[in-house]
């Protein structure tokens, strides 16, 4: 049965988690697939991290997104990340997905084979049709390399290299708040490590990196927030179980 579709001013669901960050997220996708798009107020400038799938207008539903100069940065390239990226004449890649940005097709942004009704408990408003889904070319204006900073003007986050789930993963570490976006390398549900560029010897790296900061909250690409205690205790069970199947 093919499920109903939702109306555009009902896409998106905004929720203020503190410390001037705010959770964007598209509630007719299925959890696993669901995107958690990410607003940080800057003084100066604010940042967006990721932008979901774009079958709906962000700035036009969403005026907060528009409201100031602002960074959109892609944790990575995959469909469901940066489907509005093209939306906003600042965009921030890491180079070695830089080419995926500039040129997406449905097979390298992963959207064949997850883009399907299937990963909707509501479609999006009509003409949409999965069958044609396909993200928008968004050139980089910024290419991002480890160790970059991303400046708001009173805030600052350090750009840190993850890669493992795709080659260009980053993560955002703001050490004054203990703050730390994880992208896809790192969420408290199934990890996604089976991708045609994902690389195991990298993950394991990008997760032991990741364990030894010293962090207060984590807003990953998918699933809930959560603290330092639940940060360290996923990436040691996950560092634990791989060491004990002997993986590399």
């Amino acid at each position: 049965m093919t499920p109903p579709r939702a109306r555009p001013e009902d896409w998106y669901r905004i929720r203020h988690v503190g410390d001037g960050v705010t959770m964007i997220d598209e509630p007719w996708i299925e959890e696993f697939y669901r995107c958690n798009i990410w607003h940080v107020r800057g003084r100066d400038r604010d940042m967006l991290v990721d932008s979901g799938m774009g079958v709906v207008s962000l700035r036009e539903w969403v005026p907060l997104v528009s409201e100031r100069s602002l960074e959109a940065v892609a944790s990575h390239t995959h469909f469901d990340h940066i489907g509005s990226h093209h939306e906003f004449p600042s965009r921030l890649v890491h180079a070695a997905e830089a080419g995926l940005l500039a040129h997406p097709t449905r097979a390298n942004t992963l959207a064949d084979p997850y883009a399907t009704d299937g990963i909707f408990t509501r479609l999006p408003p009509a003409p949409y049709r999965s069958t044609l889904y396909a993200v928008k070319a968004a050139p980089a204006t910024r290419l991002l390399a480890d160790g970059d900073v991303i400046d708001l003007g009173d805030r600052h986050f350090e750009v840190i290299h993850t890669p493992g789930h795709s080659p260009g993963g980053i993560a955002l570490w703001e050490a004054a708040t203990g703050i730390l976006f994880s992208g896809d390398i790192l969420y408290d549900g199934p990890l996604v490590e089976d991708t045609y560029h994902a690389d195991a010897a990298d993950y394991r790296r990008s997760m032991e990196r990741l364990l030894h900061l010293p962090v207060r909250v984590v807003h990953g690409g998918h699933f809930p927030s959560f603290d330092g205690p639940r940060h360290r205790a996923l990436i040691t069970d996950w560092l634990e179980g791989k060491a004990r199947a002997g993986a590399p």
